[in-house]
């Protein structure tokens, strides 16, 4: 059969075209049902995506513009990876906006609504005002969030609250009652310009999980500081450095766990054995280094943000009425950075 496209193989199989290109992913949020169904229509029609990607004809430009914060950070490039390799089979490209600045921000959210080369839009962390949504609604763009959420928007998120309390309940769980907690800056506008949400998400299921616990909070045990390695060594090194040390530390990514792990070596901390460290991400280093961390599915919430914004797509380019938020779920690892705290700490 000449010509097959992505959205052939949806008819054939009576599904939308995000969940061909889920299967065409191995995403496992397919039901087996209906997985067999797209992997049969793919055989009946002979189906190559590679070939026949570029003749898909649900957009105009197939194009898609990725509007990420930061786009070098391990937790970022991963969810680009899954954009990437989710567009793959479906003849769409993706247009990268870096944004660093609060200036770059404001200039991007100006100018994106007024694109004529994409087709619809991702939008990762950054919380898009409620001008910008309305002039995305009336250009017609669909819109989907990724790690973040507004009220009009679809989303694909993971619950900071929730895996935080995880992390901290792993601890308190080992016997642990000195916890610190190492992340990026919450309430200091200037240092925290673009408003990112997740410190103080974390932060607040950090504090949830003291409090259920019946754990008094200590303010000098959480210290914050700008989302780099460098910066979470010299936090650590304020932790541990107290005339009472806390006996774990929960940071809020696996870059901060890594500048932990490096205060602990620089003062002679044996971890885990005088202090456990848990992370929050397990990007790929986490596992060379033994770091238990809490799991989100990075890779895989960049194909769920394809897949969404392909069934928007799909509908004439229309957001639903019935917005769509997905919650994926969250993972504790255990690996050699955590156990019991020291007799008699």
């Amino acid at each position: 059969m000449a010509n097959v496209t992505i959205r052939d193989v949806a008819k054939r199989a009576s599904v939308g075209v995000g969940t061909v290109s889920r299967v065409l992913n191995d995403s496992p949020n397919v039901r087996a049902e209906t997985r067999e169904r797209v992997l049969s229509a793919i055989a009946d029609m002979d189906f190559k995506p590679n070939a026949n990607a570029r003749r898909l004809s649900l957009g105009k430009t197939h194009a898609i513009g990725v509007i990420a914060p930061y786009f070098t950070t391990p937790s970022c490039i991963e969810r680009l990876r899954g954009i990437e390799s989710a567009l793959s089979a479906t003849g769409y490209d993706f247009s990268l906006f870096n944004v660093e600045t609060i200036r770059r921000r404001n200039e991007i959210f100006a100018e994106v609504p007024r694109v004529e080369r994409i087709d619809g839009l991702i939008i990762i962390t950054l919380v898009p005002p409620d001008s910008l949504v309305e002039r995305l609604a009336r250009r017609g763009i669909p819109t989907v969030l990724l790690d973040q959420s507004h009220p009009k928007l679809n989303n694909i998120s993971t619950d900071n609250i929730q895996g935080a309390r995880i992390a901290v309940e792993h601890l308190i769980t080992l016997g642990h009652r000195r916890i610190g907690y190492i992340s990026d800056v919450i309430d200091d506008g200037k240092a925290n310009p673009l408003q990112f949400t997740t410190p103080r998400e974390r932060y607040l299921g950090y504090r949830a999980a003291l409090a259920s616990a019946e754990i008094p909070h200590h303010p000098h045990l959480h210290k914050q500081g700008p989302h780099a390695q460098r910066y979470a060594y010299g936090l650590a090194l304020d932790l541990l450095s107290q005339d009472e040390p806390p006996t774990a530390i929960f940071a809020m990514s696996d870059t901060q766990a890594i500048g932990a792990l490096q205060a602990a070596q620089t003062l002679g901390f044996d971890v885990p054995e005088q202090l456990s460290i848990i992370g929050y991400d397990d990007i790929e280093v986490a596992q060379y280094l033994n770091l238990t961390t809490i799991r989100q599915p990075l890779f895989e919430s960049g194909v769920e943000a394809v897949d969404l914004l392909l069934e928007q797509l799909e509908d004439d380019g229309s957001n639903s009425a019935d917005l769509i938020h997905r919650t994926l779920p969250l993972e504790l690892v255990l690996r050699q950075s955590t156990c019991k705290p020291p007799i008699g700490s």
